[in-house]
């Protein structure tokens, strides 16, 4: 932190919010007491030219750093992206073109400033030092570390039991991100937790090279619209930096209410206690509340707004359509929801309807209700309009 930043607690509490690795904490503490602007690292490949919310925590991660004063590199790995990351693969992959790889670079640097200050943000390209990089450097360079090394890294060391080949030039990718920071003299490196052994390697040769070694700050990979893999293009269950606020907004409303509170943790500044906060409220208006954000983040607080004012629109407009009308009579005094579910058909047993209550799976008027216990007071003259998962929707008239 600088010293206009507020006390240094508040700042390692925001900092390592979500955090899967700090190494060392202790040694961020001390440079965040120092006062003086850290030098953070971050480096993405440009292997496509889409960025997604999975890159966004990274990048939230970046622009948490710098709204506290610290001076944040994106490093562009136009020159990594030429060996091609080996994390998480069974394969060699195939190195793009320089061509291929400048084409995304240049959406990346207009996509990342959707988060980013661009007046605060330095934006360097890993070519700048291993472009001229002669054949004595490279020899130095892998002089620092061993096979051995670069074998407990558990991607090789997986492909070596199941006899699958390595390229050598994909032992050279973790001592090309380590170089990185010593060229850059990082006090600080941000990555997936996938990315663990690469920034850990930094911290090698920084020490190696006579600087103070890197703090290692890692964020989990943020699991997708299906709650389950990873967020992927590939997958399709992604949300695009560049998508429309209406595809951005029905995205993130599609997701589990579970899955909602691991996005607050990790694709918004709000601490755990915030959090906790917000789980006193109905799911739905915390689950609004966070696709709001997401599209604010990318286009803008009126876009936001304006996002959530159509899909309720939408919403209300379809369900209404859709809804059988069913005659219900009126009742005295309160009745359990559970019970109505069963009586209408729509949950075959009391446990049943409980469970779907449970899993966030019935709305009434389109707001999710997770209290197995709720009571009804059926008067006459009133609607609800119920629904039970995706294929069941009823609109009760009470008369």
């Amino acid at each position: 932190m600088t010293a206009a930043s507020g006390s240094v607690s508040d700042a390692l509490a925001l900092l390592t919010k979500g955090a899967v690795t700090c190494h060392k904490v202790e040694q961020l503490e001390a440079k965040l007491k120092e006062g003086r602007p850290l030098r953070i690292k971050t480096g993405f490949d440009p292997t496509a030219p889409d960025l997604h919310l999975g890159h966004g925590v990274l990048i939230r991660k970046m622009a948490q750093f710098q709204e506290l004063g610290h001076e944040v590199t994106f490093l562009i790995g136009d020159f990594t992206g030429l060996i091609g990351d080996p994390t998480g693969k069974k394969a060699t992959r195939p190195p793009l073109t320089r061509a291929e790889i400048l084409a995304n670079a240049e959406t990346y640097k207009a996509q990342v400033f959707k988060i980013l200050d661009p007046e605060k943000t330095r934006i360097r390209f890993n070519s700048e030092w291993f472009g001229n990089l002669a054949g004595e450097g490279w020899i130095r360079l892998a002089s620092r570390f061993t096979v051995a090394q670069m074998l407990e890294r558990n991607d090789f060391a997986k492909r070596m039991e199941a006899h699958e080949p390595i390229a050598l030039h994909e032992l050279l990718y973790p001592l090309v991100q380590a170089y990185d920071s010593v060229a850059l003299e990082a006090d600080v490196e941000l990555g997936g937790n996938d990315q663990l052994f690469n920034l850990m390697q930094g911290r090698i040769l920084q020490e190696a090279s006579g600087q103070q070694p890197q703090v290692v700050l890692t964020v989990p990979l943020l699991q997708g619209l299906d709650g389950i893999e990873k967020m992927s293009k590939s997958l399709g269950n992604y949300i695009g930096f560049m998508e429309d606020p209406d595809t951005q907004y029905g995205k993130a409303m599609s997701i589990s209410d579970t899955l909602m509170w691991d996005w607050y943790l990790l694709l918004t500044d709000k601490l755990p206690a915030e959090i906790e906060a917000l789980k006193q409220d109905h799911p739905m208006a915390a689950k609004k509340a966070l696709a709001r954000q997401i599209v604010s983040d990318f286009n803008g607080p009126s876009a936001g707004r304006e996002a959530e004012e159509r899909w309720v629109r939408r919403f209300s407009e379809r369900s209404q359509e859709q809804a059988p009308e069913v005659a219900v009579p009126a009742t005295e005094g309160e009745v359990p929801l559970t019970r109505l579910l069963v009586e209408r058909g729509l949950a075959a047993s009391r446990k049943e309807a409980e469970r779907l209550i449970v899993q966030g799976a019935v709305s009434l008027d389109g707001q999710k209700t997770a209290d197995p216990a709720l009571r009804l007071a059926l008067r006459s003259g009133q609607s609800f309009l119920v629904k039970v998962g995706k294929l069941k929707l009823e609109r009760w008239m009470v008369t």
